[in-house]
C-alpha cells in the first residue's frame, strides 16, 4: 500500500526490522487510520498531530507496544495501558506478542489514539512529579562543598533527576557515597549523568 502520509523512514526501519515486523506494520496501519502525521524519532516510528507526539511503536524482546507519549492522562477503560517502569511518569504502553492481538484490538486502540488526540487538542500536560529525594551522601556533600550544590541546581530538572534516582538506587551507603564522589566532577562541570 502506497499512501503519501508514510514516511520512507519508517518503510527502511520496518524493512530491516527482524524480529515483529508483521506486528510493527498492522500497528503502523492502524495508526495511520487516525490521520496522524508518520515521522522517525528516537529511532522508531513515531506520529504525530500537529507536531505534537501522539504514540510510538515500538519493540521489545519480549513484546513490541504502542506508547502513548501522554498515556497517564488516557481512561484506560479496559485496564490495558502499562507504565514502563516506575521512573516513566507520562507515558503507558500497550503490549502485544502477537499480529492476532493486534487485530483482535484494533477498534479499542483506534479508540486510545482518537482520546489522546483529544488530550492533546485540550492541551493537556501530565503534571512531573519534581519533587526529588536528595539521599543523604548527596546532602552531605552538598554540605562540605556548597560549589557542588550550586552545580547541582544550576542543572536541568531532568539531568538531577538522573542523578538523583541513580545514587538513590544503590542499597548501601557506601556504595552511595562513592557514587556521589565519581560524580562529583561531571556534576561541578554542568554535564548530566549522560552527557
Amino acid at each position: 500500500m502506497t499512501d503519501s502520509r508514510m514516511n520512507p523512514k519508517v518503510d527502511e526501519y520496518l524493512s530491516k526490522s527482524k524480529k515483529w515486523k508483521e506486528e510493527y506494520e498492522q500497528l503502523r496501519n492502524i495508526v495511520l487510520d487516525c490521520e496522524l502525521t508518520e515521522e522517525f524519532k528516537w529511532g522508531k516510528p513515531c506520529y504525530t498531530f500537529e507536531n505534537k507526539n501522539i504514540v510510538l511503536i515500538h519493540g521489545f524482546k519480549e513484546y513490541c507496544a504502542l506508547l502513548f507519549h501522554k498515556g497517564a492522562l488516557l481512561q484506560d477503560a479496559h485496564g490495558i495501558l502499562i507504565q514502563q517502569t516506575e521512573n516513566v511518569q507520562a507515558a503507558r504502553q500497550i503490549r502485544f506478542t502477537n499480529v492476532q492481538e493486534i487485530v483482535e484490538m484494533e477498534t479499542i486502540l483506534k479508540d486510545y489514539i482518537y482520546k489522546a488526540i483529544e488530550v492533546e487538542k485540550a492541551g493537556l500536560e501530565v503534571k512531573k512529579n519534581t519533587e526529588f529525594i536528595i539521599p543523604e551522601e548527596l546532602q552531605n556533600k552538598f554540605n562540605e562543598t556548597p560549589a557542588l550544590k550550586t552545580a547541582f541546581e544550576a542543572l536541568t530538572p531532568g539531568r538531577q533527576r538522573a542523578y538523583i534516582l541513580y545514587f538513590s538506587k544503590a542499597k548501601q551507603s557506601k556504595t552511595r557515597e562513592s557514587r556521589v564522589e565519581k560524580w562529583m566532577q561531571q556534576i561541578l562541570d554542568g554535564k548530566g549523568l549522560n552527557d
